[in-house]
This record gives C-alpha cells, sequence and structure tokens, in this order.
C-alpha cells in the first residue's frame, strides 16, 4: 500500500515582515507613511521641538576657496547650540539640523557637537551614496529613501533656517522654504537667513524678480542676509525668541483656505 503524504504547505511571512513585498512597488504607501512615523516616533523620544536648519553643499570643502563658510556655519551652530541650553525647558529642546552630508552639513552637526548639544541628521539615499557625518547624534541620524518626505521633517520642524552657499540642492531647499514663507502655508513663521551676501546676490538677482513682477518688494522681508556668525546668531535668535514665545507643537500645522478662499483674498478684503 502506497504511503499518502500531505503535500508541502509553502511558508509566507506576515505581510508587514515579508522583506520582497515591502521593497516592491505595491507597498510604496507603505515606504512613505513609515518615514513620516519613524522619525515622529523618534524626535518625540528624544524630546526635540524645533530645529534650526542649516542648507549649504556638500561639496564645500574646509580647506577650499570657500572654506572660511565651513569655519561660519561651525561657529554659527556652535553658538545656536550653547544659545538653545540656555532656553527654559519650557521651550522645549532644540537642536541643529543637517541633511546628515560632508561640507556645510558635516560643518554645522560639527558645531553643535562642539557644544555638546544634540543633532540631528537627515540623510538621503542616492544612486552615488552619500555617507551620514561622524558628528550627528545616532539617535538623531535618519536615512530617507524619499526627497519629498525629507523635505517635510525639514520644513515641518524648522523654527529658523541658515541657508550657506551651495548649488542646486540648496537652492531647491531655499526655494521651497522661501515659497512657504511667502504663501503662509505653515501655521508659524520661520526666521530665514542667507549667509554670504554677495554669494547670494550674485547667484539670485533678486531684484530682476521684483522688476518683472515675480515677486513684491515686500517679498525681500521674507529673509535677511548676514556675513559673519555672530550677526547670524543675532538674526536668528531674534526671530527664534519671538516664536518661542508662542508654544506651538513640535510639528508645524499647513494653514488651509477658511470658508473657500485663501488667506491671500482674505488679506485683501475680498
Amino acid at each position: 500500500m502506497k504511503d499518502h503524504k500531505l503535500p508541502t504547505t509553502a511558508y509566507h511571512p506576515l505581510a508587514y515582515k515579508n522583506g520582497d513585498f515591502l521593497d516592491s512597488d505595491d507597498a510604496r504607501p507603505l515606504r512613505i507613511l513609515a518615514e513620516y512615523l519613524e522619525p515622529m516616533g523618534r524626535f518625540a523620544r528624544e524630546k526635540i521641538t524645533g530645529t534650526v536648519v542649516f542648507f549649504g553643499s556638500a561639496r564645500l570643502q574646509e580647506e577650499g576657496p570657500l572654506g572660511r563658510y565651513y569655519e561660519d556655519a561651525r561657529t554659527l551652530a556652535r553658538l545656536l547650540t550653547s544659545w538653545f541650553k540656555s532656553l527654559p525647558t519650557t521651550a522645549g529642546r532644540m537642536a541643529v539640523c543637517t541633511g546628515g552630508g560632508r561640507g556645510i552639513m558635516e560643518a554645522a552637526n560639527r558645531g553643535a557637537a562642539d557644544a555638546g548639544g544634540p543633532t540631528i541628521g537627515l540623510n538621503i539615499s542616492l544612486p552615488e551614496e552619500q555617507q551620514t557625518n561622524p558628528f550627528v547624534t545616532p539617535e538623531l541620524s535618519f536615512e530617507f529613501r524619499y526627497f519629498f518626505m525629507r523635505k517635510l521633517w525639514f520644513a515641518h520642524m524648522a523654527r529658523a533656517i541658515a541657508v550657506f552657499p551651495g548649488g542646486f540642492g540648496t537652492l531647491d531647499e531655499m526655494s521651497e522654504i522661501l515659497t512657504l514663507a511667502q504663501t503662509r502655508k505653515l501655521d508659524r513663521r520661520i526666521a530665514i537667513l542667507l549667509y554670504g551676501t554677495d554669494y547670494w546676490k550674485e547667484i539670485v538677482n533678486f531684484n530682476a524678480l521684483i522688476k518683472h513682477g515675480m515677486i513684491s518688494p515686500e517679498d525681500m522681508g521674507l529673509f535677511r542676509f548676514a556675513d559673519d556668525p555672530q550677526t547670524a546668531l543675532a538674526v536668528l535668535t531674534e526671530g527664534l525668541a519671538a516664536e518661542l514665545k508662542v508654544p506651538s507643537p513640535a510639528f508645524a500645522r499647513s494653514r488651509t483656505a477658511h470658508n473657500g478662499k485663501s488667506w491671500l483674498y482674505q488679506r485683501s478684503g475680498d
């Protein structure tokens, strides 16, 4: 008599433990959601309630022709972090935040570490891998697959922005923050500093934008320039001090239209 064996049942892991599925196109919404929820949980555990974000080139080297900007970013981050430590605990825990890479990002994380404070790195996975610099606080080192999720965390945690010389990436990040400020899409003001007056006025012809009606003269008030760490510190802390007087959640809410009309129409009285 022939033995009859039961067919072998193939093992299928739980969907949320299935690596092949999580890496597939079908699971893209889950990956996006993970890049929202996981950082949120970690920021909450580390009690981070706001950041000052440093943007700037990863190509800029400490010993290169624009090396002074590296030193200035390091100094400014150190001064800011020392100021954070002087704030009352009711103001929450503030930290310097960067894209986690080299150049200006490394300088800012390094300066914050010099002052003994926490410092954040929001790194992005690229085809040519960008390594996180060694000065990022390990508990606050993040790796993102999606640029737009990384940008969300830059914008919604920021209480202030310091933009140092950079290229396409820096221009993109700066323009996005200025657009959010111009349209008042976030429910709190962000102090925006462009560091290196000559550099930025050469790279971006702000007067031409006004001349051609692309921006209003009043839009120039959305940001300020600085050329030394002490002036930059004064500009940023002035804006931060005003913002911190009004308690707000760590994650800034987005402003929406009221009664079907945007704030622009409301402001004009229509």
